[in-house]
């Protein structure tokens, strides 16, 4: 039986990464994934393959409705949702593809097949041979899986998880969402723009309901200009397939019943832990009532060499805050002394305009008691934003009341996946609103809105509002 210094079960985001950063450092490194391809969710069903169709819905949505605005005159156009499913299965072929790539450059062993304990440091490997490795650390990397509640469960045909709605072959006359987070919203606005009614049935009163309140109001304005219709505080009690269409039953706040019928349900409620087969209990570990591995502050189970990251542990489930636990933890085994400040792992939303966040609410600030400034500033105020007709949306700015210290940014904006970096990078280093504020943006672009919303939190003096 082959023995290695790491072994890692599962090679999504926080699986692969981790161990590239474990070969790097030295440590012989074996990496388990049960399916054919690696990049586990994100590369393979998530990440990846939803921006791929939100980027083509998106082309088609301009074409249709801002093209001839600037004087681009298209005739006859018309979505080819085969050609978008095909080009974002090559999208993601590549990019599995780059991932096996890494592994053999780094000479890591990739084994095919369903990993599960046999004890605290043996793994056994059934795919059409069974083996077993050992290991002297073991990181548990598996992720999560589409959640849903009783009355909700996916049949896969029309009552459907995110999986499935990167693979229709149609386009939705009309599609119900259930859950107006993440998932839900990115899907949604994929058929929203190649033409399907788009009704989203939330619990909670808001839409994407961990964010900023003020974030929620403006994206739901944003939505709703674009066709989408929204049932907040709604309780699903209920969602049957007829065979050509969907019925769904809900609750409203007065307590009454109501029923929408649709093409298609996405459920899109969120995700939860998968550690189905593993075995943990041969290892000595078990899961807490939410299904996750327990872990300390450095990832470790309740036995030392067992780590746990990404999904399958408590946090955000999210790709990057799963590889900073990759290495996180591929150092610490080596024996460095890494860090992660999880206040500072930002929040992304891939709709257009673009949605992230990073550091605290103003809610939360408000619950804690501590003193803060606001400063915001709207995008239609941007020259950039007025040329390339992007003009929705804000970025606001919390900081200290005393000290200045940027406490929290939120930002609707073209390209605020790429934009929310600024933040972060100035939190991590505790700048104040000043320091961003006297910093010189280049002019005319899209960040020129952080500087703005700085100078407001500041002293109340943004230049152009």
């Amino acid at each position: 039986m082959e023995t290695f210094d790491v072994v890692v079960i599962g090679s999504g985001p926080g699986g692969y990464v981790s161990a590239l950063r474990c070969a790097q450092l030295g440590l012989k490194t074996a990496l388990i994934e049960k399916y054919s391809t690696l990049g586990g969710t994100c590369l393979n069903v998530g990440c990846i393959p939803s921006k791929a169709l939100l980027d083509s819905s998106e082309h088609f949505y301009n074409a249709q409705h801002n093209f001839s605005a600037h004087g681009i005159e298209v005739k006859g156009l018309k979505a080819n949702l085969a050609q978008m499913i095909a080009r974002k299965n090559e999208v993601v072929s590549q990019t599995c593809a780059g991932v096996k790539y890494l592994m053999d450059k780094n000479k890591i062993t990739v084994y095919q097949g369903v990993g599960s304990f046999i004890d605290a440091h043996t793994i056994e490997i059934k795919a059409e041979q069974t083996i077993q490795i050992s290991g002297k650390n073991i990181i548990i990397a598996t992720g999560s899986k589409p959640n849903y509640f009783p009355g909700m469960e996916p049949d896969k045909k029309r009552i459907i998880t995110s999986t499935e709605a990167l693979k229709l072959q149609e386009i939705p006359k009309k599609m119900l969402v259930i859950g107006g987070g993440v998932i839900g919203l990115e899907l949604g606005s994929v058929y929203a723009r190649l033409g399907a009614i788009v009704e989203v049935i939330e619990f909670a009163p808001s839409i994407l309901p961990t964010m900023d309140a003020g974030i929620g109001k403006e994206f739901t304005k944003i939505l709703k200009k674009e066709g989408f219709k929204f049932h907040m505080e709604h309780k699903v009690i209920g969602v049957v397939n007829n065979g050509k269409q969907v019925v769904l039953t809900a609750e409203n706040k007065k307590g009454e019943q109501v029923t929408l019928e649709a093409d298609y349900c996405l459920v899109a409620v969120g995700r939860k832990a998968y550690t189905e087969g593993l075995g943990l209990e041969k290892a000595g570990l078990q899961v807490n009532q939410r299904g996750q591995v327990e872990v300390n502050d450095h990832l470790q189970t309740a036995v030392g060499h067992i780590y746990a990251i990404g999904d399958v542990v408590r946090g955000a489930m999210l790709a990057h805050k799963a590889e900073e636990e990759g290495v996180f933890v591929a150092e610490q085994i080596a024996g460095q002394k890494p860090h992660i400040n999880y206040n500072l792992i930002p929040g992304v939303v891939y709709t257009w305009p673009e949605i992230a966040a990073v550091g605290q609410t103003e809610e939360e600030l408000k619950a804690a008691g501590r003193a803060y400034k606001a400063g915001s500033f709207p995008i239609k105020a941007l020259g950039r934003a007025r040329a390339s007709m992007d003009t929705s949306g804000f970025i606001k700015i919390l900081a200290d009341a005393e000290t200045d210290e940027i406490l929290g940014v939120h930002m609707i904006a073209p390209r605020a996946a790429d934009l929310i970096m600024e933040a972060v990078t100035a939190m991590e280093y505790r700048a104040s609103a000043e320091d961003i504020a006297r910093i010189c943006h280049g002019h005319p672009t899209y960040s020129e809105a952080i500087k703005e919303a700085a100078l407001a939190a500041t002293a109340d003096r943004a230049l152009h509002i």
